[in-house]
């Protein structure tokens, strides 16, 4: 069983000309392309594609610590119309 079926696949996006070119680096066979009208469009898409969501983690909050502050927030709502 590969790790794709496991944790999907990790994949890397590149242009050559007007043509988006992806597979999967992982080595799994997984691949594909897609034809732009333009090679500017092609590699504006690779390169915003081709993003590790890593290189961005200590600059934006994560997603799944949403649910925690929202909690908070009603928690400490909640606790200020308390009179003890």
């Amino acid at each position: 069983m590969s790790s794709c079926s496991l944790i999907g696949h990790r994949l890397r996006f590149r242009s050559e000309g007007a043509l988006l070119c992806w597979e999967c680096e992982r080595g799994c066979g997984s691949a594909g392309f897609k034809l732009y009208e333009s090679a500017v469009r092609a590699r504006r898409y690779a390169q915003a594609f081709d993003r590790e969501d890593r290189e961005s983690i200590g600059r934006r909050p994560m997603l799944s610590l949403l649910p925690l502050a929202l909690i908070g927030r009603a928690r400490r709502g909640r606790d200020r119309g308390r009179d003890d």
